[in-house]
């Protein structure tokens, strides 16, 4: 069975923490400690090496995660060909899919192909990339991200910059007038979240500030979900 994405509220910050900044050696008791600590999601950054410059996860480490964890999966496929890899890491284990519009695959096939392997679907645009790019689609989505880093590596210093394309998305939402995840990845931690939500994201992936918190996971946790108060949707 898969875990919903759109059963998340909206109107609430919600926090996905990215594994890639997490400690591949104990990584079951980190996405434990991470449950543990309030997250809502997990955010699963799967590159192919050939559209970023990195390799990370495939689809046994995600089965292996699966039977240890009741989370939703949220895989964010930075790979040249999303439509080849969804329906394969769907059967991983994988509750949400986005992928990017820059990737080689046609938008709208690979949409398809997630919806038909029974997960919800999300877009993303790197940052040189408009807003405008995920127009055509918007009906389809039930989630966009918008990247405030150069996908490729955690760590990142945030792009104040993507404000505005993160604003752009709020007004585009609006007009669909349908519910959709607006997500961002990239230099989000207790600081950079109320840039953020001011501009009208309401899903946050955090990786290095959660996971390596130094006052510990649930204080970093609890720390995004308190912007919720100035939440604009």
């Amino acid at each position: 069975m898969k875990y919903d994405i759109r059963q998340l509220p909206y109107d609430q910050v919600t926090v996905a923490p990215s594994i890639l900044a997490a400690d591949f050696g104990t990584l079951d008791a980190d996405v434990a400690k991470v449950a543990a600590a309030g997250a809502d999601l997990l955010h699963l950054d799967v590159m192919d090496g050939h559209f970023v410059p990195n390799l990370t996860m495939g689809p046994p480490l995600v089965s292996s995660l699966r039977k240890a964890s009741t989370f939703c999966f949220d895989a964010h496929l930075m790979v040249s060909h999303p439509l080849f890899y969804t329906p394969v890491f769907a059967k991983a284990g994988a509750d949400h899919i986005t992928f990017h519009v820059e990737s080689d695959d046609d938008p709208a096939e690979v949409i398809a192909a997630i919806k038909a392997a029974g997960c919800t679907v999300g877009m993303t645009v790197k940052p040189k990339t408009p807003a405008s790019a995920l127009a055509p689609y918007i009906d389809d989505l039930d989630l966009i991200l918008v990247m405030s880093v150069e996908p490729g590596f955690g760590g990142q210093s945030f792009m104040h910059d993507m404000m505005d394309k993160v604003a752009e998305f709020r007004r585009m939402i609006r007009d669909s007038k349908r519910n959709i995840h607006l997500q961002i990845d990239g230099g989000i931690d207790r600081n950079t979240v109320y840039e953020a939500v001011r501009a009208g994201a309401n899903m946050m992936v955090a990786g290095t500030s959660v996971f390596r918190a130094p006052d510990g996971m649930a204080a970093a946790v609890q720390a995004l979900h308190d912007a919720s108060k100035e939440l604009v949707i």
